[in-house]
């Protein structure tokens, strides 16, 4: 059985509100079990619980310096030639999120990293069913329990025009996007990787017809970004020039883009900051290419291609750089040529919810996967294996197994804390962030933002059950 309590008796008196104010006592209580059940109620509790759950992870980050914050001062400064040497992981967390938040920000702290995103997708959102309110809280939530200080990067990915729907109905199809930035800024979402690329046209007989469409609704989209901004934050928007699994994007292409893009930025809004960076295709798929049985094609990405559009990005526009989608399942030895191709960001997704899956209990995995049968069998083609199949549509079951995976078997979150350390320790080291605190913090100025409490009074949460241990 669960109950109400205030989340002083939770947290210890560690935490009281003082006129309306968080004001934190105890930090070490912020990093210990009993910060776990705020974490949780900030997802799965009810009504007033919730909210006040999320209230008050924000202030108290507020208060110990973990805030959500944008990297675009240090992208320009990349663009400037201040900085290098270093490519930044966006991360998509997608899967037992608190948990691989953690090992995150435990990496983060052993390596002294401050250059790291968490992202989550327009589709992750919908799938995952997590709105950017309760992501935002589960990683201030994560970052605050392991001890972390500093800014925190979360990123929407793919703030995708669905070109489909976008050919029906564009100004409905735009204005979905506008409002899923606005309740991502409004959240703490200030970075936001604005993409129009599934509007090129290369039927177009030239380049700058072939990117017009992207270009002005980037532009559209950007302008509304700007105009939604708290004050003193400038929030990293990223453009697309090239749909991820097409065809290599080339210096041209990325000139037709960026030249249409700040004429019209410009002309319509002449005051805006543009974009920081610039993702192109360069080989790679989301989620990798599954083969029959299951195992993952190799991969041959362009890395000169990288390493060209990066330097135009920078010494023509002033960007940071060209950023790669869909490489987490890239062979372990592909990583540290990132750095030396002097890519600003990739993206990595896939490959961590694969290893969630490989450590579930079997039989969760099986009750999954006859889920996906019945759930999600529109989705199956005529020559898929089932190792395809399911390796293309597990990802869809996040949301409706979201409960499950908070609460998998402590045994399995050793194993997967373990693993996550490991891979991400990996991926900091290769991608040449370790050290990179230092640099986040001369370049990048988090600003102290509060909330006004959502009820009157001490805030009330669900706690755990009644037998649950409470101590630190």
């Amino acid at each position: 059985m669960t109950h109400s309590v205030k989340q002083s008796e939770i947290l210890g008196g560690a935490v009281e509100i003082v006129n309306g104010s968080v004001v934190v006592r105890d930090e070490q209580a912020i990093a210990s079990d009993r910060f776990d059940h705020l974490a949780r109620a900030a997802v799965f509790g009810e009504g007033q619980a919730k909210d006040d759950a999320r209230w008050l992870i924000w202030e108290i980050g507020q208060q110990l310096g973990v805030r959500c914050a944008s990297i675009h001062e240090l992208y320009i400064a990349r663009g400037r030639g201040e900085v290098s040497g270093f490519t930044v992981p966006a991360m998509n967390v997608r899967g037992m999120v608190y948990d691989t938040a953690r090992a995150i920000f435990r990496t983060a702290i052993k390596l002294d990293a401050g250059a790291f995103i968490c992202e989550i997708a327009r589709s992750e959102i919908a799938y995952t069913e997590q709105r950017p309110a309760e992501y935002v809280a589960v990683i201030l939530a994560a970052a605050l329990r392991e001890g972390f200080r500093g800014p925190v990067f979360i990123q929407g990915d793919h703030f995708q025009v669905n070109a489909k729907k976008f050919a029906a109905d564009p100004a409905a199809e735009v204005a979905a996007v506008k409002q899923l930035i606005a309740e991502a800024v409004d959240a703490g979402f200030y970075n936001i990787d604005v993409d129009t690329s599934t509007l090129v046209d290369l039927s177009k007989p030239d380049l700058d017809a072939q990117q017009r469409v992207n270009y002005e609704q980037a532009v559209e989209l950007t302008r509304y970004v700007r105009e939604r901004e708290p004050d003193g934050i400038t929030i990293s928007v990223g453009g697309e020039i090239g749909e991820v699994g097409t065809e290599n994007s080339t210096e041209p292409e990325l000139r037709a883009f960026m030249d249409g893009f700040n004429r019209l930025l410009r002309e319509r809004a002449p005051a805006a900051q543009g974009l920081s960076k610039i993702s192109v295709q360069s080989g790679t798929t989301h989620g990798g290419v599954v083969l029959a049985d299951g195992s993952i094609a190799d991969v041959k990405i362009d890395l000169d291609t990288l390493a060209r559009l990066s330097k135009v990005a920078r010494e023509e526009y002033g960007l940071s750089g060209a950023v790669q989608h869909g490489a987490s399942t890239l062979p372990d030895g592909a990583f540290n040529n990132f750095p030396r191709t002097e890519t600003a960001e990739i993206h990595l997704a896939t490959n961590f919810q694969n290893m969630l899956y490989d450590q579930l209990p079997p039989e969760l995995r099986k009750e999954i996967y006859d889920w996906l049968s019945t759930n999600a069998k529109d989705e199956r083609k005529a020559s898929d294996s089932d190792e395809q199949f399911f390796y293309k549509t597990r990802k869809k079951a996040l949301g409706p197994f979201k409960r499950r995976l908070w609460d998998l078997p402590a045994d399995t979150k050793r194993a997967l804390a373990k693993a996550y350390d490991e891979k991400f320790e990996f991926l900091f080291r290769q991608l040449a962030v370790a050290g990179t605190r230092g640099i986040v913090e001369r370049h990048v100025t988090p600003v102290e933002r509060h909330r006004p409490a959502p009820h009157e009074g001490m805030p009330v949460i669900e706690a755990a059950p009644d037998d649950a241990d409470l101590s630190d």
